[in-house]
């Protein structure tokens, strides 16, 4: 376990050599082995994958169990505490810009590229009665659709989100109450919310598909429409196990009214998370 005698408040603390980076290099190369064994049609990439992914829990057990057990032996001081409350922050903000690019594709299409295709002889070169009004499934796709409606499971998938984060800042409060029922409570509550989204927009998808015809090839707007909820899915999926996390340390007695950045850095991302799905709401299902 890495170990530093540097507690000084004012000392910069510097941990001593460890081996979960190689850990995590192991398991990202047998990924991308496997992957690009399944690309190539060669044997055995599903075994090659099930050990990347078996080596890479063990590196998130091994090295966050280390991080954690650092800080709760008083290890860590106030040097420490800034660097991670930087580190998260700009994790957040490459976030942010992650969906930003994909809001500015959806924006481009919609508000750019397919009306252009429907100017002048475009629409009867690429596609004959192409009329460019949005969600299209795009020129040269002639299967129809019926896009997603908002007032539906999105607007019950709006309302829980926003319950999570109500309940998400309610445990904080405990927290700083050194109201250690409050606290679980709260996490459970946010938890559970949580789940229920995600069994939600499972259920969504399969209506999508099958009711729909709704699909990941129904051209530019089930593109936009999949890879946005999408990839805000696998978010929710990441935070919910990250307040799962934070969910049994604090049935431990970790964390308290003064000390808890972890806490933090997961209540800061599930906001976070809550803010895009109102942008998808409004953006992707409303409008």
């Amino acid at each position: 376990m890495a170990s530093s005698t540097h507690t000084s408040p004012n000392s910069y603390y510097l941990p001593a050599p460890s081996h979960w980076p190689v850990v995590g290099s192991v398991a990202v190369f047998l990924l991308m082995l496997s992957l690009v064994m399944w690309m190539n049609d060669v044997n055995g990439g599903f075994l090659v994958m099930a050990a990347g992914f078996a080596v890479l829990l063990y590196f998130l057990f091994g090295w966050f169990g280390t991080v954690i057990r650092e800080s709760e032996s008083g290890l860590y001081n106030k040097q420490v505490d800034v660097s991670y409350r930087w580190a998260m922050s700009w994790f957040i903000f490459s976030e942010v810009m992650f969906f930003a690019a994909f809001f500015g594709a959806l924006f481009y299409m919609r508000a750019l590229s397919v009306p252009d295709l429907a100017t002048g002889d475009n629409a009867e070169l690429l596609w004959q009665g192409f009329s460019g009004r949005w969600p299209a499934s795009g020129p040269g796709i002639e299967e129809t659709f019926t896009p997603m409606g908002a007032w539906g499971i999105p607007a019950i998938n709006t309302l829980i989100l926003l319950t999570s984060g109500a309940t998400v800042t309610w445990a904080h409060w405990g927290l700083k109450k050194n109201n250690r029922g409050q606290l679980t409570l709260g996490l459970f509550l946010t938890i559970a919310l949580g789940i229920l989204f995600l069994s939600l927009q499972i259920y969504e998808y399969v209506h999508a598909y099958h009711d729909l015809n709704l699909t990941l090839g129904a051209g530019a707007y089930g593109a936009t429409f999949f890879m946005l909820t999408g990839f805000h899915g696998f978010h929710v999926t990441l935070g919910t196990i990250m307040l799962i996390v934070i969910f049994f340390r604090a049935l431990k007695g970790h964390f308290t009214a003064e000390r808890h950045f972890a806490f933090e850095a997961v209540s800061w991302y599930w906001h976070f998370v809550d803010v895009v799905w109102l942008m998808l709401f409004v953006l992707v299902y409303w409008l």
